[in-house]
């Protein structure tokens, strides 16, 4: 008996049966189908297309019986999981505590160490690191990696940060800056070493890389001063031999010149 295909399904089956992306097993099953509806008969579809007589009877059914949501893959149970969602949960909770909360002399945790010590606590039996790690990519945790903070003890820090943060935003005690008013903030880097290569550097060119000669000279330390205009974001940078009053109002003339 032939199959009846709608437009559309004949139009999917024929994406899938001839599309150069198409997965070999769904080729198969989209050219069973549309031999069917043709008004082929199992016999002859299994002749054409090499396939057993049996596999052309089976999706042949199933596409009669359900469309084609049912040329797809049932579900499957699959291997047994070997780790029980109890012993993942205190995986993920072992990941999220200090190391040095349950003994261990680590700062932090990677999953090789994490796998030794779910098995030498009795969580789990002997687990792999790509097992732990791919217990934590699910829930995107990643305890090997940290960020630095600073704790504040300044009673009044509310108070001094406020004034900072409202030159950033151009208003100081509560009025607006001018445009001819400007945020300056200055900073300083001391203990530059300053090196002269003995040989000149070779500019890059097509298909290489730019050269530097690893021989060089010393020059001493120098300090390296800096003012950055907060608005409009321009840098004024001078070195120094060193630092100190000096070398800063050096650097405020260099500024206020400008």
């Amino acid at each position: 008996m032939a199959l009846t295909l709608t437009v559309s399904e004949r139009r999917r089956l024929k994406t899938m049966a001839y599309g150069r992306k198409t997965e070999y097993q769904a080729r198969q099953r989209a050219s069973i189908v549309l031999l069917a509806a043709r008004g082929r008969s199992n016999a002859r579809i299994a002749h054409e297309t090499g396939l057993h007589l049996d596999t052309v009877r089976v999706w042949r059914g199933r596409f009669a019986h359900g469309g084609l949501p049912a040329l797809a893959d049932r579900k499957r149970s699959g291997r047994p999981a070997h780790f029980t969602p109890v012993q993942v949960a205190e995986a993920k909770a072992l990941a999220c505590q200090l190391p040095a909360e349950t003994g261990v002399p680590l700062s932090q945790w990677s999953c090789p160490e994490l796998a030794a010590e779910l098995t030498t606590s009795g969580i789990t039996d002997t687990v792999s690191a790509s097992t732990v790690r791919r217990w934590l990519r699910e829930d995107a945790l990643k305890p090997w990696q940290y960020r630095s903070w600073i704790f504040i003890r300044d009673p009044d820090f509310r108070a001094k940060a406020q004034r900072v943060l409202d030159l950033y935003a151009r208003t100081f005690e509560g009025f607006p800056l001018g445009e001819d008013q400007y945020v300056v903030s200055s900073d300083e880097k001391t203990s530059i070493q300053a090196r002269c290569r003995c040989h000149p550097t070779l500019a890059p060119g097509q298909a290489r890389a730019m050269r530097v000669n690893h021989e060089y000279g010393r020059g001493g330390a120098l300090a390296y001063l800096a003012a950055y205009d907060v608005h409009r974001a321009q840098v004024f940078g001078r070195c120094e031999p060193k630092t100190g009053i000096v070398p800063f109002m050096n650097l405020v003339t260099q500024v206020m010149t400008t």
